[in-house]
């Protein structure tokens, strides 16, 4: 016969499973979550944006982000220290003056602190995204930023060109959408190796679109994506790079809702060139 205080430790234990449980699902569904709404969607372009981004973490849904918190461990960061330097606060009033050849091949060379990744760049099917990436790397906002946003479930992207580091930072300006039908998205997936723009679209609101600024991600891994974020360049070399970032796994910044990267991922220097 189970006595009293045998069926209350076990009903303590199966509460305490079912809120693991709880947990664990929130967690999933809050990184699902913080990436389509926060992540990819939205770049948060001036004071509305702002609160867009912020309306899509909190709600109803901040309550899950903090049962999700996970306990902190220790990671060993696989990356240096970032070389001296600041993030860029600079901003512009309009998108730059076309300047490339779109005829040409760029590549681009970002050099972090887990390594060097390199990507070619496809002006020609996306002048205006390669045009302002260029711009970029040329007054050296990329420099000393941090990448931002790790996700490691469901999709498999790595977050960066946000010099303020909390998903919402902007160069001042907006670049329209390219490349959306690229043959390369199939059956909606954004092959790893891909490199596509962040925008604010919202999957409702036409007046959303357009709205790329200067934060991108890297796809690591095959990623299940709606074809609305601009595919404008492929990543030729630092998929090792990438994996070992990757590995290292991310955790959740209570502070801007974003799932960081354990490791210490600062592009040191960005350059483009043409090839």
């Amino acid at each position: 016969m189970v006595s009293s205080d045998q069926r209350r430790r076990q009903l303590a234990r199966e509460k305490f499973e079912r809120q693991q449980q709880r947990r664990v699902a929130a967690r999933r569904k809050a990184k699902r979550r913080n990436v389509i709404i926060a992540s990819v969607l939205a770049v948060g372009l001036a004071a509305g944006a702002a609160a867009y981004a912020t309306a899509g973490l909190a709600g109803d849904g901040r309550d899950d982000q903090t049962a999700a918190a996970p306990t902190p461990t220790k990671v060993p960061d696989p990356c240096a220290k970032p070389a001296k330097g600041s993030p860029s606060k600079e901003t512009w009033k309009k998108e730059p003056a076309m300047t490339i050849d779109t005829s040409a091949s760029y590549t681009a060379k970002l050099e972090t602190t887990c390594g060097e990744i390199e990507l070619k760049l496809d002006a020609a099917k996306a002048p205006h995204t390669v045009n302002s990436f260029a711009f970029l790397a040329g007054k050296r906002y990329l420099d000393h930023s941090k990448c931002h946003r790790l996700v490691d479930q469901d999709i498999f992207v790595l977050q960066c060109g946000d010099p303020s580091g909390t998903g919402r930072g902007t160069p001042g300006y907006t670049i329209p959408d390219e490349n959306l039908k690229d043959p390369r998205l199939k059956g909606n997936v954004y092959p790893a190796g891909t490199v596509a723009m962040a925008n604010r679209y919202d999957g409702r609101d036409e007046k959303t679109r357009d709205s790329g600024g200067s934060q991108f991600f890297l796809v690591y891994q095959d990623s299940q994506l709606p074809p609305n974020y601009t595919p404008f360049g492929t990543i030729t070399g630092g998929m090792d790079v990438l994996k070992k970032i990757a590995e290292a796994g991310s955790r959740l910044d209570q502070a801007t809702g974003n799932t960081a990267p354990n490791a210490t991922v600062v592009i040191d220097r960005a350059t483009v060139r043409k090839s």
